[in-house]
């Protein structure tokens, strides 16, 4: 077919035609699975929770994390129906200030339940009151703890009813006793004020540079959760924009030391519920309320509830609590946070349900 002189030179010259065709090969092999992916999708992609409207592109990795391991101390017990002729525990008992109308059956059914969520080892005697002769006296206030546990039912109602958007934000969740307390009498992550943090200093430096609990362990301000979650502070930095007129802490500029604060109680957010910056803000546009994601309405609502509720319900309990239940620094009462609910979990107890067998506790007496 081809003549003698070609046989001649092929035989003389041997080619490796082994190589360029494993390249062609590789190249060709690449193009195909890079088609593929494109058509069909990535099969080993990390999976992400959207944040954002669809095509902005606001999304964060999934949060897969261990479930949070009180879930399983939770106790709970449908409501029961009401019998004919069922009195109400106002009717029966005295001294019952809060949860008068719930009928009986309902009302001896919350009272069990809140001794398994807040005091499960010390039982109902957490509360009230027992006599010399060893009975128990169910209408004594001598107890500061019912004082407290009353006001802390009327706490609950009042979260569930007056801050329903925030509770409820992403589903029918409201919050219950178990939601802080979670078997402890004291809940964990309630916090005083502490600043100044140092005594040889004043001002602005007395209150930062040392790492407390109030500043997540870092150097940022200790003072912010007081500042900015009892006092009605503005949360702001200084200015988005560089060599900006004006002074710190002047008019419409926020103080270098209010900036560092905002750094301080945005770190603490990052932490009680286990996400980063990006959980509220667009990473493109930080500083654009219009690109927030929609968790940063929720989370500003929960600044207001938060303050609304130190304020009006746990601050001024402090003349109830004996000493040792009060601030090392102020002697002022235990208070709420982001944290004392969240427990390092984006949603309280992973969104379980809190109110869904406990209507007492909503307002909706039975």
């Amino acid at each position: 077919m081809f003549p003698k002189w070609f046989g001649d030179w092929n035989a003389e010259n041997p080619t490796n035609v082994f190589g360029p065709a494993i390249l062609v090969g590789a190249v060709g092999g690449a193009l195909f699975v890079a088609a593929m992916v494109v058509t069909y999708g990535q099969p080993f992609n990390d999976e992400f929770d959207q944040t954002g409207p669809r095509g902005t592109g606001m999304q964060i990795a999934a949060m897969t994390r261990s479930v949070d391991p009180t879930i399983a101390e939770y106790y709970s017990e449908p409501p029961y129906e009401l019998e004919a002729g069922e009195q109400t525990a106002g009717e029966l008992y005295e001294n019952v200030q809060v949860l008068g109308e719930v009928s009986d059956g309902n009302f001896n059914r919350l009272m069990n339940a809140m001794t398994q969520w807040v005091s499960p080892d010390e039982g109902c005697t957490y509360c009230h009151v027992v006599t010399e002769d060893g009975d128990v006296n169910y209408a004594s206030d001598a107890n500061y703890t019912k004082v407290v546990s009353r006001r802390m039912i009327q706490m609950t109602q009042y979260v569930n009813d007056e801050w329903y958007a925030h509770v409820n934000a992403n589903a029918e969740v409201g919050v219950n006793c178990y939601t802080c307390h979670r078997g402890q009498p004291v809940p964990s992550e309630v916090w005083f004020r502490i600043d100044p943090v140092t005594q040889a200093t004043e001002g602005w430096a007395s209150v930062q540079n040392r790492a407390t609990a109030m500043s997540q362990s870092t150097s940022l301000p200790s003072d912010a959760l007081y500042r900015y979650l009892l006092e009605d502070n503005r949360i702001t930095v200084h200015d988005l924009e560089s060599r900006v007129p004006g002074v710190p802490g002047e008019g419409d500029y926020a103080s270098i030391q209010d900036t560092e604060r905002t750094y301080a109680l945005m770190n603490y957010f990052a932490n009680s519920l286990g996400v980063n910056c990006v959980f509220c803000h667009n990473s493109r546009a930080f500083y654009d309320a219009g690109q927030f994601t929609p968790q940063w309405a929720t989370a500003s609502l929960a600044i207001e509830m938060v303050r609304d509720i130190n304020g009006t319900f746990l601050e001024p309990l402090g003349p109830v609590y004996p000493p040792e239940r009060l601030g090392p620094v102020y002697a002022d009462a235990p208070k709420a946070a982001c944290k004392t609910c969240h427990k390092g979990y984006n949603k309280p107890l992973q969104g379980m349900n809190m109110t869904a067998d406990w209507p007492e506790l909503t307002l909706v007496a039975n």
